[in-house]
């Protein structure tokens, strides 16, 4: 039974989990910053060789100990929660042995990249919701929604792009850049309408300016994760062309329509495509050179149609 878990629950993402907002995912939601020392430069030797692992000198503003460490926290009151409703799946189901083993292909290479991700406990979890959806949070905890795979019906490749996708936000530090980029910016921003003597109105200012660019942020990170994933995913022996297919189907899968491009969180679907095979050229080499997995796993079963709601 490749099912035996409740996969109509309603398990909210952790607040850090917004770390990782892409289109899989909603927007970010941060409640305070942990202020660390002040801003630095923050490239790591490897840049040298993967220029896409650079990090933004933002997250040198807050303390990546004390996200790790909160992310981590969230990240088990999130499981508790999925337990709770019989939505977490258990440690043999056939997809989620499916996403331990692609992310087990994939950390070893993420340690050429950020330092701290040697010392990360990565882990992986299903989480029973029709939702398409995944996301990873700081320090390497990552979980897919039972519904991206079933309703997309995922090949390992397309999963595998997910999965560096979401491995590349937690090794760039993305939660940490936009708390440092909302404690600069919006700082910046009131300290310059108190200058002018705006008052109240400057403040408001302040508060929409700072959203917008940490909108603008977002699509810069998605861009980033987009192109550190598919050399992460590659070095793991999966194809990178998989990144064209696998967009195709969530701008086909997806639901609803797209919010206007200056108030995206995320490059839209056709641009996002169009940006991955102009990356190609220079990823697919790396493909040809990797290991390829000696297992392959098929997607889940389509899910039945969903319960009716009380009262309808």
């Amino acid at each position: 039974m490749d099912r035996p878990f409740n996969t109509d629950a309603h398990v909210p993402r952790p607040a850090l989990a917004a770390a990782c907002r892409c289109a899989l995912h909603g927007r970010r939601l941060f409640t305070g910053g942990l202020l660390g020392a002040g801003l630095a430069a923050a490239l790591p030797a490897s840049a040298v060789t993967i220029p896409e692992c650079k990090r933004s000198t933002f997250t040198k503003a807050v303390s990546a100990q004390q996200v790790e460490q909160q992310a981590g926290l969230q990240y088990r009151q999130m499981l508790q929660k999925a337990s709770g409703e019989r939505a977490l799946a258990p440690a043999d189901h056939p997809q989620l042995q499916r996403l331990k083993y692609i992310g087990a292909r994939i950390v070893p290479f993420t340690h050429d990249c950020n330092d701290r991700a040697a010392n990360w406990q990565w882990e992986f979890n299903l989480i029973g919701s029709r939702q398409i959806n995944a996301f990873c949070m700081p320090g390497g905890k990552i979980a897919f929604y039972y519904g991206i795979l079933a309703e997309l019906q995922l090949s390992d490749d397309e999963v595998a792009m997910i999965m560096g996708h979401e491995a590349a936000h937690a090794l760039l530090e993305h939660a940490r850049e936009q708390m440092g980029k909302n404690v600069v910016t919006t700082g910046a921003l009131r300290l310059g309408a108190a200058l002018f003597g705006l008052g109240q109105l400057g403040d408001v200012g302040a508060q929409i300016g700072s959203q917008l660019l940490s909108l603008k942020f977002s699509r810069d990170d998605e861009s980033e994760a987009d192109a550190l994933g598919l050399i992460m995913a590659a070095k793991a022996g999966y194809d990178p062309r998989s990144g064209v297919s696998l967009w195709q189907k969530m701008s086909s899968g997806a639901r609803g329509g797209a919010p206007p491009a200056m108030l995206s969180t995320h490059p839209s679907g056709p641009q996002r495509i169009k940006d991955i095979e102009s990356r190609l050229p220079k990823v697919l080499p790396t493909f040809q050179m990797a290991s390829k997995p000696d297992r392959r796993f098929g997607p889940p079963a389509p899910l039945p149609p969903a319960p009716a709601k009380p009262g309808r």
